[in-house]
This record gives structure tokens, sequence and C-alpha cells, in this order.
């Protein structure tokens, strides 16, 4: 299952990555904004960082005007890694070496069309592991206030 949300700058991406879903028959929980009426992202990126942190859901989608304030918000979670993504190379790498489990991207930067490749790429691409691990580890240790360098 796989946490869908964002503010009113990412819902036509948002629009779009669920016909996508639909026609694909992917599952999703749609935790909204449901218009392009204005609201506040945080709000949004909480419902699917709790989605994903609590075991609903396995990954999640956020969708603000850059992706970037939705990220900031989600990355406040514990156990989240919310990447912003504006390539295809990016969506790959986030998920493969950085383990990221919530796709960031926005509707005023990036097409619909582009946003689907990205969700693909991102869905698709397996953790690597290995060298990877330990950096991940690390980032656990920072969010713990445990890492010292």
């Amino acid at each position: 299952m796989i946490a869908l949300g964002c503010d009113h700058g990412g819902f036509n991406l948002i629009t779009a990555i669920k016909a996508y879903f639909d026609k694909e028959g992917i599952a999703y929980k749609d935790y909204g904004t449901y218009s392009e009426e204005s609201v506040d992202y945080p709000v949004y990126a909480a419902k699917v960082a709790n989605a994903v942190t609590s075991g609903e859901c396995e990954l999640g989608i956020l969708c603000c005007g850059t992706g970037i304030g939705i990220s900031m918000a989600a990355n406040k979670f514990k156990g989240i890694r919310a990447a912003v993504v504006n390539n295809e190379f990016g969506a790959e790498m986030t998920r493969r070496h950085n383990h990221a489990n919530i796709l960031c991207m926005g509707g005023r930067v990036t097409t619909p069309e582009n946003a689907i490749k990205y969700t693909k790429l991102f869905l698709s691409t397996p953790e690597e592991g290995g060298r990877h691990d330990k950096r991940v580890a690390m980032l656990t240790e920072i969010e713990n206030g445990t890492f010292s360098f």
C-alpha cells in the first residue's frame, strides 16, 4: 500500500499518480488534500509520514508546489527519509542508495508525465544495501542524536 498526500500546489501531480495507480491496479491510500483550495502542507506530510512509520503503508508519495516544503515537514518524523526528486536518476538513486521511503515532487516544477515516470522508478527500484546500509544507519544515528564523527 502506498500513502499519497499533497497540498494545493501538488494536487495536479497526485491526481495524475492516482489515475496511473488505478489503471495499473496499484493499491494506495489517499490522505488528501482533495482540491486546489489552499491548505497547509505540514498536515498532509504528517498524515503520510505517520502511515509509513506505523507500517500501515510501505512507502509514500507527497507533492506540494516544489516538493521542498512537504519533504522538510515529512523528514521531521522519526524513521522518515523523504527525498525531493526532479529527474529519473534521482528517483532511482534515492531508493537504491538512500533507502528513501517517501518520494516528494513539485506540481509547479514537474509535469504529471514526469511525475509518473519518477513514481515508477521509485517504486520499482530496490534498496542496494552494502555500503549504503552503513550510511543509512548513520542517518538514524543523527536522528537519534547518537551520531559522532
